[in-house]
């Protein structure tokens, strides 16, 4: 075998596959994880209607499902598309950053970019679904990155593995600090969520799915899961209660003596855990909702990010992120006439931004601030 031959050709189509491979794994990660499932039991892959596991010959990625018409072979259900396309955006990403990295930063650093492409892809196609990006990504992600950042030091431009072992742990904290901060910001400037009733309308606090399902709050015709109204304790939910049933039974309490916090109800000052209490109820005339201008699993999102690729990456990811999100933002609402309140995640856009940056975020990095620099300068 010709090292042309080897390098032009076996390596690329090798790492195509191996993508394509590691897209059906994701594809697992991204159906079970956000739902609780393990994603090493059952160890074969089912179909997500009939549950039918599927033998390894109707499992080859990208032809399968080509071959079903994106099908069930059991129950004739449609498979959606996005698992075709989870599996191709893979094999495209990792073919990707074979070529661009192979030279650059040798195996091991592809081997890196890798780990950090599959990670960014899975969190990207959760988000997307469910509006969360799950601990298991974004911790794990981030001691990922910095073991890769000490282990591959070019990753962060750096010669000697210390120097980029700091660059990963500085990114880390980069990323973390500077979108907490926004997060902190936005909260003050859009926080709050205001609803008003002529007439008492009926509202509830329960959990109809068991211990392990969300927390659901309905407030007359508007509902919230409990993970999007506190995102921290001490984030309050205030009510312009007529009549509180706690389970079923009438509680008392004087006139704006009831509200609740993210880790207990309180009736008058008095605080009550909330595992003692299986239902809330009654009427309410208002209600002043928290809200987040984003989720805190993006905070954790961007300390993996910069702990992969360092602080200038976690500023430019950010900066990106921002840019795109707005533009698609805007269309959304101006173009498709959507409302302003719909939710939009934001790991997506991070994700782009990132993808931006290993490929190309330097030089247009270095080139904005050319141009930042020598505005300063002729003013």
């Amino acid at each position: 075998m010709s090292p042309l031959f080897l390098f032009e050709f076996f390596l690329p189509v090798m790492a195509f596959a191996i993508g394509a491979c590691i897209g059906s794994f994701l594809n697992v990660v991204i159906y079970r994880v956000p739902n609780g499932l393990s994603v090493n039991e059952p160890r074969r892959s089912f179909c997500p209607n009939c549950k039918t596991q599927i033998p390894l010959w109707l499992n080859v990625p990208l032809v399968t499902w080509v071959m079903l018409r994106g099908k069930c072979r059991w129950c004739h259900s449609p498979i959606a598309f996005r698992y075709f396309l989870v599996e191709l955006l893979t094999a495209i990403c990792f073919l990707a950053l074979f070529k661009h990295g192979i030279a650059r930063y040798e195996w091991q650093g592809v081997l890196a970019l890798w780990v950090f492409a599959a990670l960014l892809i899975a969190a990207t196609f959760i988000d997307f679904d469910h509006f969360i990006i799950p601990d298991s990504i974004t911790i794990g992600g981030t001691v990922a990155g910095l073991v890769a950042s000490f282990a591959v030091p070019a990753l962060q431009g750096e010669a000697i593995w210390w120097r980029g072992g700091l660059q990963g742990v500085t990114g880390a904290a980069v990323g973390f600090g500077f979108l907490w901060l926004i997060v902190l910001m936005g909260k003050m400037m859009f926080g709050k969520i205001h609803h008003r009733w002529d007439e008492p309308v009926d509202f509830e606090i329960s959990q109809p799915g068991g211990e392990e399902a969300p927390i659901l709050i309905r407030l007359g015709e508007h509902g919230y899961e409990w993970g999007d109204v506190f995102f921290r304790n001490w984030d309050r939910l205030e009510l312009g209660t007529k009549e509180l049933l706690f389970d079923g039974e009438q509680v008392a309490f004087k006139e704006g003596g009831f509200r609740i916090l993210g880790d207990c109800l309180e009736v008058d000052g008095r605080r009550i855990e909330l595992d003692t209490v299986k239902r809330v109820s009654g009427k309410i005339t208002s209600a002043v909702v928290p809200r987040e201008a984003m989720g805190f699993g993006d905070v954790k999102f961007m300390a993996m990010i910069g702990a992969f690729l360092g602080w200038q990456a976690a500023l430019f990811t950010i900066f990106a992120a921002s840019v795109v999100g707005a533009l698609v933002g805007l269309s959304q609402k101006l173009v498709f006439r959507e409302t302003w309140s719909r939710p939009l995640p934001f790991g997506p856009y991070l994700t782009l931004g990132a993808f931006l940056w290993v490929f190309t975020g330097p030089a247009i990095w270095f080139w904005y601030l050319g141009i930042f620099q020598g505005a300063l300068g002729k003013g």
